[in-house]
């Protein structure tokens, strides 16, 4: 009997492939993890032993090369034994004396980024909360260390916000916890004299920089993103998806002084946003106005009636990016691999956007429609474009981007690509128009 060998596209054989790759690499990092928090917890609980007899005994710094000494010739293919690494483990059980802290948070961690702590940070709060940032976030030691010199911990939370009384709880104090004071725009090589046109440009062109200064969750939807209200078009600075929150976030750059008007500019946009991008079950959307300066009691009355969720932060420019920290930003190649989703989030908010653009010219419907009814009308009216088929199947990929679930890399690359040519057809069939920016 012969027996028949699957094609490499059919029979399911490629979705099994790709989910025996993924748990074999689950299970390996999983294993890499667990090997790091024994190696932690045994470091801690070697600098405890010495720290206790030092303090108790009177045992004498000479003790520790000693120590070292005997437990390299003892366990000679064992590195991490050195007389100046023992010093390391006596100072990480002082900086951290609770185990439970250590197996819970820092444990997350690589050895090198537990020395940064230790080093850099003096404030026992502070080493917490920058351990479990780094854990959360996947800080590298570089990046960990340039939060550290930003002050992140100063900033982090620290914006002036309507949150409270516009979002509910929990999202407002989320969202609270999200939106910095002041931004670090350290990647700028611009002067002070500079327009907005300028500083944005000069944030797009740092993308990847500027992502991690906004922090995990933000995906990047566009740069003078269109709207048309009444008949006239407008333009949003930056527009993005948080994962997280679930909702857009609009960002407007100001080289001056905060003013009122920023903030009634600003409701606007949201309440726009809200109409014609959100979905039925996206929170919602969020601004944030980033000025030169501001003065905290203007800010307060300006924020105080408007109905719909902002914040207003300001942003610094130093020189250049630290030369540790540009070593560390991923190429454009890895930040895609690294941050698939954002890709399929932003191909699905454009497509959704002219599908209703379609509808609307052709009034075949009175208000919005989702993207799978709205396929439904195209394909009805024989409006929709030939590859629809192949984009309804990519639509699933698309939806669980846009819920944060994640998605096989190879699965994003192929719903993505599908995606872009359905997009580039529907422009195709759209009649272009010219737009003068509001």
């Amino acid at each position: 009997m012969t027996v028949r060998a699957p094609k490499q596209g059919g029979d399911g054989y490629a979705s099994l492939l790709a989910e025996l790759k993924e748990r074999i690499r689950t299970a390996r990092l999983k294993a890499a993890v667990a090997v790091n928090e024994e190696l932690i917890l045994l470091y801690w609980s070697i600098g405890r032993d010495i720290l206790d007899r030092q303090t108790t005994a009177g045992w004498g710094a000479r003790v520790i090369d000693r120590l070292a000494a005997d437990l390299r010739r003892d366990f000679p293919e064992m590195t991490g034994l050195s007389p100046r690494n023992l010093k390391y483990m006596r100072a990480f059980a002082e900086a951290f004396p609770e185990r439970e802290i250590v197996q819970q948070v820092v444990a997350r961690l690589p050895w090198g980024h537990a020395i940064k702590l230790v080093e850099s940070v003096k404030s026992p709060e502070q080493r917490i909360w920058y351990a479990r940032q780094a854990a959360e976030h996947g800080w590298s030691r570089n990046v960990l260390a340039h939060q550290i010199d930003s002050d992140l911990f100063a900033r982090q939370g620290k914006a002036l916000t309507n949150f409270g009384r516009t979002l509910p709880v929990p999202q407002s104090d989320l969202a609270q916890e999200l939106i910095k004071d002041p931004y670090s725009f350290d990647f700028l090589s611009l002067g002070p004299e500079i327009t907005e046109r300028e500083l944005e440009q000069g944030l797009l062109e740092h993308l990847r920089a500027l992502i991690l200064e906004l922090g995990k969750g933000f995906a990047f939807v566009g740069s003078q993103y269109h709207l048309e209200v009444g008949d006239q078009d407008y333009y949003l600075d930056l527009l993005f998806y948080h994962l997280r929150l679930r909702c857009f976030v609009v960002v407007e750059l100001k080289i001056e002084e905060f003013k009122p008007e920023f903030a009634g500019k600003m409701n606007f946009y949201l309440s726009a946003v809200d109409d014609q991008l959100r979905h039925k079950s996206d929170a919602p959307s969020i601004g944030i106005i980033l000025c030169k300066g501001k003065n905290e009691v203007i800010v307060e009355y300006a924020l105080r009636d408007t109905s719909k969720p902002m914040g207003v932060a300001e942003y610094r420019l130093c020189a250049a990016l630290p030369e540790s920290l540009q070593a560390e930003l991923p190429t454009e190649a890895e930040f895609a691999r690294e941050f698939p989703l954002m890709l399929l989030v932003k191909l699905r908010i454009e497509i959704e956007q002219e599908l209703r653009g379609l509808i609307n010219d052709a009034a075949f419907v009175d208000g919005p429609l989702s993207i799978g009814a709205a396929l439904v009308e195209l394909t009805s009216s024989g409006r929709a474009p030939r590859n629809t088929p192949q984009f309804r199947a990519a639509l699933r990929i698309l939806n669980q981007a846009a819920h944060g679930i994640d998605v096989d890399t190879g699965a994003a690359a192929e719903a993505a690509d599908v995606a872009a040519r359905f997009l580039a057809d529907l422009r195709a069939n759209r009649p272009g128009g010219s737009h003068t920016r509001q």
